[in-house]
């Protein structure tokens, strides 16, 4: 095999390889020699079809499955020689193919940086920590004492002269127009609507204040820009809706009885639960916050070229998903005033920093021989499915089937586990906070973590995984 370096440019590199013409043909020559021993040709005993029978019907099939092989075998062998580590696909073109002459093939390849890793000792950090209070834990019994409410009928001695009042459930019969004409979806009958509640379309549910049972209305509502259905979305209808009946919502007791309701013995077992899962939450969130932290620490720093492939296909994953919500009418505020060429700019430096973060977690993983083990890759499986509740065998029959449909959650696994380790080795000062800070979004909560964000994701996201599933893991 002859290689020539044609290109050595920051981590691009190029090169022209040629491979001798015999050692194709040794290689044509024993695969048809294998194939000839399996095949069952009529007239010929099994395995025993002469190799001049075996070219002539397979010659060209096994020519190119040789002359692929052959370019990938090389190919490897040429970045294996010379101990460089492509970032991504190297980029193949054959030069000559014909059967009688050398291969001759050019490669063009983009090279993972080399990565100084940090000391981690030298990393401070502050990790917020929040407790769940008393006044929590009763805000979400009562959210719980609300699911678990009964509506009971408002009689007509009850209702006196009075019609339905805000927070009354009025059962409702409807049909809707636009334009004169019924839609389809605008009809509805006994349909319990709260006064002045959500779940309906702006409007409609408040005009029902007052109604009387058996009493009609017609109602002019609008519908939201962004409504699900574009044929409706900002129009204007008409509800012609009948009230049938009116209920009020007696919310239960916050004790014992509800808990048991609810499959507890006691509420002080229900308040218990309610308190570790607020608590579980807050940990969470916690952990969040100090990972975001971490990286802004790490990107502060490191400094290293990143490959202009995965920083451009990082970027236009990031462009399609604004470009999508912008067409859903769903972009950010603050991106609505500026024009595309400084949109592409801003969200092209977060590209970068998502390389940059995740080639640096990779080799961290690398270097301390981080990986995702099998058990670990099952459990995560089993929680995906756990996400669809009665689907959860289909959903792991997905994953058998489909293994890289797997392999998309071996990336945020691997990640986890290297923050943790590299949690381990910094320095960590614990500040106790309430619970609205740490919800809060202010980065001076944290020390300045960055607020950089893509359409709407975390700033602590690192990209799509490419850098950790190509280096790491």
């Amino acid at each position: 095999m002859q290689v020539t370096e044609t290109l050595s440019d920051g981590l691009k590199r190029a090169f022209t390889v040629v491979l001798p013409a015999a050692d194709i043909e040794n290689r044509r020559t024993a695969r048809l020699t294998d194939l000839g021993k399996t095949l069952k040709l009529p007239g010929f005993r099994p395995g025993k079809v002469p190799l001049p029978v075996v070219r002539q019907r397979y010659g060209s099939a096994v020519t190119a499955e040789v002359l692929e092989q052959s370019v990938s075998d090389a190919t490897r062998q040429v970045l294996s020689d010379r101990g460089l580590r492509a970032a991504l696909q190297p980029k193949v073109d054959l030069v000559s193919a014909d059967p009688a002459k050398d291969l001759e093939f050019s490669v063009q390849v983009e090279l993972l940086p080399d990565i100084a890793v940090p000391d981690f000792s030298a990393i401070e950090l502050t990790r917020l920590k929040a407790e769940a209070t008393a006044e929590a834990v009763d805000e979400a019994l009562g959210r719980i004492a609300q699911r678990n409410r009964e509506l009971i009928d408002v009689t007509a001695e009850d209702l006196g002269e009075r019609g339905a009042e805000k927070g009354e459930m009025v059962t409702v019969d409807y049909v809707g127009r636009v334009d004169g004409a019924e839609f389809p979806g605008g009809q509805g009958a006994d349909v319990s609507v709260e006064v002045a509640g959500p779940g309906f379309i702006p409007g409609f549910s408040e005009q029902l204040e007052g109604i009387r049972p058996g009493e009609q209305r017609t109602m002019t509502v609008t519908f939201p820009e962004n409504y699900g259905t574009a044929t409706l979305a900002g129009k204007e209808a008409q509800f012609d809706a009948t009230a049938k009946r009116i209920q009020r919502a007696v919310v239960p007791a916050i004790d014992d009885e509800l808990a048991k309701k609810i499959g507890f013995d006691s509420l002080d077992e229900l308040r218990d639960l309610v308190r570790n899962q607020i608590q579980r939450e807050y940990d969470q969130l916690s952990r969040l916050r100090l990972k975001r932290q971490l990286l802004d620490r790490l990107n502060d720093v490191v400094s290293f070229a990143s490959p202009d492939g995965m920083v451009e296909a990082e970027f236009s994953q990031i462009w399609a998903r604004l470009e999508s919500d912008r067409k859903e009418g769903r972009l950010d505020e603050d991106d609505k005033a500026k024009d595309d060429a400084t949109l592409r700019s801003e969200y092209r430096a977060i590209a970068e920093r998502r390389v940059r973060l995740g080639l640096l977690l990779a080799e961290i993983g690398r270097v301390n021989s981080i990986s995702v083990g099998t058990d670990e890759m099952t459990r995560a499986m089993r929680n995906e499915a756990l996400r669809y509740p009665g689907q959860e065998a289909q959903v792991m029959d997905f994953f058998r089937k489909n293994p890289g449909a797997a392999e998309t959650l071996r990336g945020p696994l691997f990640e986890d586990k290297v923050v943790d380790f590299v949690l381990e080795l910094t320095k960590i000062v614990d500040q106790t906070v309430s619970p609205a800070e740490l919800a809060s979004e202010d980065g001076d909560a944290v020390g300045g973590e960055s607020q950089a964000g893509a359409a709407g994701e975390p700033a602590a996201e690192v990209g799509s995984g490419s850098a950790a599933e190509t280096t790491g893991g």
